[in-house]
């Protein structure tokens, strides 16, 4: 059975979702296509005897007004929560110890995390020269050139197994940190960018990561993504895309599987906004240089870990986001997120919620381990590091076999091919979190522009715009 469709998107994960939503509130009429029993990707939520657990991301960063916006069109604004004021320290692991990372220049330099050598090191930064423009380096050869071993060790290690749970080694500062990149190659020191594009933040309503408030909502973050899938016109569950071709120069079909069987809807444009594995599959007979390019994007294992406590049975105060841990710490996860101090009725009276991470580009095989393995490596772990004095009296244990797209050294070349791709087959389109970042703020921005993309290729809408 065909059917017919201006716009197919392929892949309900949040960067599906908010494309098809900017281009259904502009009039389009889109047809959303996803593998799972529901929206959402890795965006996850659950509910059990007072416990609220992510089983993927925590929460976002408001960076651009483009969030409230999306918020807003769909009906879910009300429901947004920002992060408990008292969650501010972020804890790193030194030594054995935990130790909150400091927020401003006096605590900065009163702090035992950074010794003075390292903080004195600091004021060189301002004489460092800029890197060739043309030139990649990772990001650990980037943050030990302008910073220094300790800083790469104690703040960029753990930070980037926080975001990526990647390696520093194998990431481009370009790719995985462009405002980095930026800023040295505009001001010649991270320093006096950080001051200066301050300024120019504010005059485009943007706000730098490390200002912006964190959000989450009262029943989770798979609102969000519930949300929007709930105002789509057209959302088909539990379909699969199984091919992509062009009709004669000028359209495409789409083949699918699906409850009703096998169908083939064309459509005047394709988003593919699946993970890189997949759009590969779909892409090589078209574009076999992009769908290589594609296929060398890693995806590291990660497990996540929610343990609840009785509040008695934990000695640290908790009064945070929660902790990191680096590399040289030598420990069997990367970090936990006190996930009922960062925001409300996370967690019953009287009882914490902790979220731990284990795996990534660090140790893939622990992510690897049964349930069992990775539970009883956890408990260890906290019971250790935050002074449990009892198990936990409860606990669920997610696992994503494929996590985090890693944009690893030579990221922007295989980027560069998947939009020679998007050049020479007009009509087809790519949007996820392999492109233009990883969070769920930088897919909401990138959906904005891959809406726009198709916008302009098509001609202008017969129907008026939608609310």
């Amino acid at each position: 059975m065909d059917s017919t469709a201006e716009i197919v998107v392929i892949g309900a994960g949040i960067s599906g979702l908010a494309t098809s939503w900017w281009l259904q509130s502009a009039g389009r009429k889109v047809t959303v296509i996803e593998a799972g029993p529901r929206a959402g990707g890795t965006i996850g939520t659950l509910q059990e005897s007072g416990y609220l657990i992510e089983t993927g991301p925590n929460s976002t960063l408001e960076t651009s007004p483009l969030i409230g916006k999306l918020l807003d069109e769909t009906g879910i604004a009300a429901s947004r929560i920002y992060a408990n004021p008292a969650a501010k320290n972020r804890y790193i692991l030194r030594s054995g110890t935990l130790l909150a990372l400091p927020l401003s220049p006096p605590a900065f330099l009163k702090t035992p995390l950074f010794s003075a050598r390292a903080k004195l090191g600091l004021v060189r930064e301002l004489f460092i020269g800029r890197s060739a423009p043309d030139g990649e380096e990772s990001v650990a050869q980037f943050v030990s050139r302008r910073l220094g071993g300790e800083f790469l060790d104690y703040a960029i290690n753990p930070f980037v197994a926080g975001v990526y749970a990647g390696d520093p080694e194998l990431l481009s500062v370009r790719a995985a940190f462009p405002k980095l990149f930026e800023i040295e190659q505009r001001y010649g020191s991270l320093i006096r960018g950080q001051i200066k594009g301050a300024k120019e933040r504010r005059r485009s309503g943007e706000v730098s990561k490390q200002a912006a408030p964190m959000l989450s909502f009262r029943e989770g973050m798979q609102t969000l993504t519930d949300g929007i899938a709930a105002r789509l016109d057209d959302l088909r569950l539990a379909t699969r895309a199984t091919a992509v071709a062009r009709i004669n120069g000028s359209g495409w079909e789409v083949g699918v599987s699906g409850p009703a069987g096998n169908e083939t809807i064309r459509a005047e444009a394709v988003v593919i906004a699946t993970p890189a594995a997949a759009a590969a599959q779909l892409v090589k007979p078209h574009a076999g240089i992009a769908a290589a390019a594609l296929e060398q994007i890693p995806y590291p294992p990660v497990a996540s870990v929610a343990c609840a406590y009785a509040r008695a049975d934990v000695a640290h105060a908790l009064d945070g986001f929660g902790f990191l841990v680096p590399k040289k710490e030598q420990r069997q996860i990367l970090g936990t997120i006190f996930s009922s101090t960062l925001f409300p009725n996370r967690a019953p009276e009287g009882s914490v919620l902790l979220t731990t991470f284990v795996g990534g580009m660090r140790q893939p095989e622990l992510a690897r381990s049964d349930d069992a393995a990775i539970a009883s490596l956890v408990q260890k772990e906290l019971a250790s590091l935050l002074g449990m004095r009892a198990p936990p009296q409860r606990l669920w244990v997610n696992r994503w076999e494929r996590a985090i797209p890693q944009y690893t050294l030579g990221h922007l070349g295989r980027v560069f091919a998947i939009e020679e791709a998007e050049r020479a087959l007009p009509g087809l389109f790519f949007c996820a979190n392999y492109l233009g970042g990883i969070s769920v703020a930088d897919c909401i921005k990138s959906s904005r522009a891959a809406a726009e993309r198709v916008a302009e290729h098509l001609p202008k809408p017969k129907a008026h715009p939608r609310g």
